[in-house]
């Protein structure tokens, strides 16, 4: 089967990963799967016409209800959707994208979302239909490269402390765009940092949206303690986190934070903001920390540090949550199963 694949596909993005593996799932089954960037089309027509060429495609998976979704409103073949996140946590509170998104959902031949927390708001805001949305959460697969040099990747980011070893690197893996607001933590990072000159926080991720990009170096430049790294491949990012004292997300909303599974299947403590998507993860002290404040960040980092007891249970169960809850053979079983529904009739 010729199956089209549409996904918001910034580099380096969360987004993107999910689509590469979910690609790799399908095309594993013996399916043609073509994954094309959501923003590369301007309008329904143009995915209508894409998908009629000879050969044509015979059904098309999406990524993002609004982003993605609101392409398919024209097409004559089956489609099956995956939730990004920011659609339902966000998208669903404009009414115009509410009632576009309603529409392609009631089209869709199956929706999936990665929390059962997501499927109920997708159920509340848009449409209630639980047969048709599945719950499969995102499978982890990590890969470190051999060739990571930590002293060099602290050094081109800025970090200029010639005890590399001893510092204590909290890493914020995001986008560079609002809904990751990676200024946060910025202001009381650096204060906490005046204080104790080992703790230093480094954001690394794609630069997204311009205006926050130059807000951020802006911050960054007038801040001491906390760093701005250049995006890297996925396994010299793992490489990175497996290294770092911590893993931070401050989000203000998440689907599912690939980063922190990642963190988790590597060993690494996470200190993640409380929100929904987040919380529908991390086990408050059992496999990693929640914090609700800029101030109570600095709390919970300050209780891994003293805790060598806290630091150990919480890295061992985050690895044991990820090995119980995000099998990549589970997920690869799940999108096959649910492609093969876009052929039959």
């Amino acid at each position: 089967m010729k199956l089209l694949f549409l996904a918001p596909l910034s580099p380096q993005t969360g987004n993107h990963t999910t689509a590469d593996r979910i690609r790799s799932h399908i095309e594993s089954a013996g399916h043609t799967c073509e994954l094309r960037d959501a923003g590369e089309f301007q309008s329904p027509a143009d995915v209508a016409n894409l998908v009629s060429q000879d050969p044509p495609f015979e059904g098309v998976l999406a990524i993002h209800l609004f982003k993605a979704g609101r392409l398919l409103l024209d097409v004559q073949i089956p489609f099956g959707l995956i939730f990004g996140g920011t659609d339902i946590n966000e998208d669903v509170k404009d009414e115009q994208k509410r009632v576009v998104m309603k529409q392609v959902l009631l089209r869709a031949r199956f929706a999936v979302a990665f929390t059962e927390k997501l499927k109920e708001e997708a159920e509340l805001f848009l449409v209630s239909q639980s047969a048709k949305i599945y719950v499969q959460p995102q499978g982890v697969q990590t890969e470190v490269t051999e060739e990571f040099c930590w002293t060099e990747f602290l050094h081109s980011s800025g970090v200029r402390n010639k005890c590399v070893d001893k510092l204590r690197v909290f890493l914020l893996v995001c986008g560079l765009r609002r809904v990751k607001d990676p200024l946060y933590l910025v202001e009381v990072f650096s204060d906490w940092h005046c204080k104790n000159l080992l703790n230093i926080l480094v954001i690394i991720g794609p630069k997204i949206d311009p205006v926050l990009t130059a807000e951020v170096e802006a911050a960054v430049s007038r801040t001491t303690g906390v760093f701005l790294a250049q995006e890297r491949s996925q396994p010299e990012l793992h490489a990175a986190m497996k290294r770092c004292f911590a893993l931070v997300n401050s989000s203000v909303s998440e689907g599912m934070s690939g980063a922190i599974l990642e963190a988790m299947d590597l060993r690494v403590p996470v200190l993640a903001r409380d929100i929904p998507g987040n919380a529908a993860v991390v086990q408050h002290e059992a496999n990693g920390l929640l914090y609700s404040s800029p101030q109570e960040f600095v709390h919970q980092s300050q209780r891994l540090l003293s805790d060598q007891e806290l630091r150990e249970r919480v890295v061992r169960n985050g690895k044991r949550y990820v090995d119980e809850h995000h099998s990549l053979k589970q997920e690869r079983e799940t999108y096959q199963q649910l492609a093969d529904t876009l052929n039959s009739s």
